[in-house]
């Protein structure tokens, strides 16, 4: 009886950081966001060589809002760059202040780790003179 027990415990605790393991997987880029605070640097729309004759489910549609965005911190000084599919960005403009979520590419991911994804503009402002 006691060997089942052992066993049932070794189960659970697997299942549980199994569980938990999976969880910070599937959220890495939600759970390690950084937030940015500063100028914009720039704001580009990224332009697809593509006719838009497609159908509303297609991926394309959600590219032609497309945005590259850099802002630089101000409290560090780096510029942080990311894309994005926030159409909140077409009305940002250089110069103007932005705090901005930006959420990393995963490590396992290692072509593009270090660098980040879906820019989600939180508040745009006018920066303080």
């Amino acid at each position: 009886m006691a060997t089942i027990w052992k066993f049932t415990k070794f189960v659970l605790v697997l299942l549980v950081v199994g569980g938990l393991l999976w969880i910070i997987m599937a959220n890495y880029s939600v759970i390690f966001s950084k937030t940015v605070v500063g100028e914009i640097t720039g704001v580009e729309r990224v332009e697809i060589p593509v006719a838009l004759v497609s159908r509303s489910d297609s991926d394309i549609t959600s590219k032609v809002f497309s945005f590259a965005i850099g802002i630089k911190d101000k409290k560090t000084g780096d510029i942080y760059t990311a894309s994005s599919e926030d159409r909140q960005w077409a009305v940002a403009q250089p110069g103007q202040c932005a705090e901005a979520v930006f959420l990393p590419y995963p490590p396992w991911e290692f072509t593009k780790k270090g660098t980040y994804f879906g820019a989600r503009l939180v508040r745009l402002y006018e920066c303080p003179k």
